[in-house]
């Protein structure tokens, strides 16, 4: 199943993100996805939760971006944060920004791990732990 098939189907839309990054925190609590596409769940990466267990088990590292489950379809870092782009609301700022900026899967692909680095730095600065440690 496409990216596209899975935009245009109601399912729930579950977002795993870091909440002790407080850049994390507020970007999923500000978030809005179309109504005709579905719910969204937001789920700390952090927390024992059998989506988290799902995507251990599929191999990717939570350390290296957040991940977006639409429907049966799992996508991680830059990938996740194009599909948002194209279910986002567009209802306030952020949204909008969001869909402007990474509507492009080029451009995810570009900026995406300079927002992976940001968060790195800043959950340093905090002496946070690494989620997969």
């Amino acid at each position: 199943m496409t990216a596209n098939s899975n935009v245009r189907n109601n399912h729930s839309v579950i977002l795993v993100y870091d909440n002790e990054c407080p850049i994390c925190s507020r970007f999923a609590t500000l978030l809005r996805i179309k109504k005709s596409i579905g719910s969204l769940e937001l789920i700390n990466a952090r927390d024992n939760h059998p989506v988290v267990k799902q995507i251990n088990l599929r191999g990717f590292n939570l350390d290296l971006g957040f991940a977006l489950k639409l429907g049966d379809e799992f996508y991680v870092g830059a990938d996740a944060m194009h599909i948002l782009a194209l279910i986002s609301s567009k209802s306030g700022t952020l949204n909008r920004i969001l869909y402007f900026v990474f509507r492009s899967k080029i451009r995810s692909k570009f900026l995406y791990p300079q927002l992976r680095t940001c968060r790195n730095l800043l959950l340093r600065l905090l002496g946070k732990q690494k989620i997969n440690h």
